[in-house]
C-alpha cells in the first residue's frame, strides 16, 4: 500500500465463514500482537455487526470479512494496482 497511499503500509485482508469466525479471527490477531509485539490498534471498528472489522495498527490495516461482504465490497479490486502477497494460516 505505501506506493499508493500514506496512512498505511499494509492491508491485510482476512475472509471468515460468519460473523463468529470474523470476530474469533480479529480477537486472535489482537491478542497476539499485543501478547507478542505490546502493539495495540489505534481504532476497531465494525466488531458489533461482524460482516466487516477493520483494526487499524499503524503500519497495516486489518480487514476481517464474512464471505459475502468481501465479495460485495471487492476491496482487492478497488486497490489492484498494488502488489499483493497471499499468505496462507497454520491449522
Amino acid at each position: 500500500m505505501r506506493t499508493v497511499c500514506d496512512y498505511t503500509d499494509f492491508f491485510v485482508i482476512a475472509t471468515g465463514g460468519n460473523t463468529r469466525q470474523t470476530k474469533a479471527i480479529s480477537d486472535e490477531v489482537h491478542f497476539v500482537l499485543k501478547r507478542d509485539h505490546g502493539l495495540l490498534p489505534r481504532a476497531v471498528a465494525g466488531e458489533r455487526e461482524g460482516t466487516w472489522i477493520i483494526a487499524d495498527y499503524y503500519d497495516s490495516v486489518l480487514h476481517v470479512f464474512t464471505e459475502e461482504t468481501r465479495e460485495f465490497y471487492r476491496l482487492e479490486d478497488l486497490w489492484s494496482d498494488v502488489p499483493k502477497l497471499e499468505a496462507v494460516a497454520n491449522a
